[in-house]
């Protein structure tokens, strides 16, 4: 009998739920006359039986993901911009406002939150591994250190410019396999009375919106607040407070400090009861879940070969690395999506991974307008339903497939 893969966080058992089966590097995109052959893993999903920690059942090494031609920027997102200034100015407000106050925020893209840290006078630091982000964010002034967060990295951090008042991660720790480095390098540098905030997707949403392509590459670990309670007691922190919050199709944004500095807040206890009343932790739950994903395939490819066969023109919106999942997993390609629009430069002008459908630039979907697009940038659909009124003027329609596949 098959031993099972053992948990990153404690070493427990893990069982799996799901097999997306072979998938490329999702923010991989190749130029159409490469002949370097792509990087593909198995992209399964499982739950500790211990812990209770939701990972992927492969590591794909993290250099392959996070290096100098990583294409995401976070300010590339009006609706992210406003997001990340909100963070800045209540940290400025909460917890920065004592004398000499330093930040340290890992994976800080291209800079966008700590710009308004920054134009405050606040001493901060930027950790981030990815060199051309990294790079941007240094021409705007942000302090920027390229290299990824562990214990060294924040012992030599405290060595240079003492303890942080605040530590910092959004859509970063759950990309990290290595926890244990990380949380040890959070216990070293953080303040006595300092807090680890950080926001990531939330378990609870994927499974309640059958939201399959948040699990990717990238996302490593998907949190609970079970979870993360579980994980925070192994390295002397604590979970003191938990936000739900409407970004990225749902997450949660955690706050942790040195266990016993700082009194839990009622919605900690709240939240837990409710991922309890969900059954977040039963395997009938995810098998629930998996048949969920297995029908949104099922009836996404049924719409978009019927309306291939009607002749209509369908394409996708936003070359996401969520897309990537949704695509290969599906077993979309160019005969069912003619090309995916995305207005990030980096992207245009290659293949989607492991799909190969073009990525084309906004002005391509907007001369002619197609009859259907594919909303795999789901998660800002309110912002770019505005910002393409024309579309839907045109006689245009949206297709999407959270929580259900649907038209708009």
């Amino acid at each position: 009998m098959q031993q099972k893969p053992l948990c990153q966080i404690c070493g427990g058992e893990v069982r799996e739920f799901f097999d997306f089966g072979r998938q490329p590097l999702s923010d991989r995109f190749v130029t159409p006359t490469s002949t370097e052959p792509e990087f593909f893993y198995r992209l399964a999903v499982g739950m500790c039986e211990a812990c209770t920690m939701v990972q992927l059942m492969e590591e794909v090494p993290r250099d392959q993901m996070f290096n100098a031609e990583y294409p995401y920027h976070s300010s590339g997102s009006r609706v992210m911009q406003e997001h990340f200034t909100q963070v800045a100015r209540r940290f400025l407000e909460t917890e920065l406002n004592g004398p000499d106050p330093f930040i340290v925020e890992l994976g800080c893209n291209d800079g966008v939150m700590l710009k308004t840290i920054a134009g405050a006078g606040v001493r901060h630091l930027g950790v981030e591994p990815s060199g051309s982000v990294a790079d941007v964010a240094a021409a705007s002034g942000i302090q920027v250190r390229k290299d990824f967060f562990e214990e060294s990295t924040a012992t030599e951090i405290l060595t240079g410019d003492g303890p942080a008042d605040v530590i910092y991660a959004a859509n970063t720790l759950c990309h990290i396999p290595y926890m244990d480095s990380i949380l040890r390098g959070v216990h070293t540098l953080l303040a006595p009375n300092g807090v680890f905030v950080f926001e990531d997707p939330y378990f609870a949403d994927i499974v309640a919106r059958t939201s399959f392509d948040q699990i990717y590459d990238e996302h490593f670990y998907f949190f609970t607040l079970r979870s993360v309670r579980t994980m925070a007691a192994r390295h002397g922190l604590e979970l003191v407070d938990a936000e739900r919050l409407p970004v990225h199709g749902g997450e949660v944004r955690y706050t942790l400090a040195r266990a016993g500095a700082r009194q839990p807040s009622a919605e900690v206890a709240r939240m837990l009861a409710e991922e309890e009343a969900q059954g977040l932790t039963e395997f009938a739950t995810l098998e629930r879940f998996a048949s969920a994903v297995e029908s949104r395939r099922d009836e996404l490819v049924s719409l978009l070969r019927r309306l291939r066969d009607e002749g209509k023109h369908v394409v996708g919106y936003g070359a996401t690395a969520k897309s990537a999942t949704v695509l290969n997993y599906c077993g979309i390609g160019e005969e069912l999506l003619s090309y995916v629009s995305d207005s990030t430069p980096a992207k245009q002008g290659r293949l989607t991974p492991g799909s190969h459908i073009p990525v084309m630039p906004p002005e391509q979907f907007r001369s002619p307008y197609p009859d259907y697009a594919v909303l795999f940038a789901w998660n800002h659909a309110e912002e770019i339903m505005a910002n393409e009124e024309e579309f839907r003027a045109a006689g245009g329609q949206w297709i999407g497939y959270v929580p259900h596949v649907h038209v708009v």
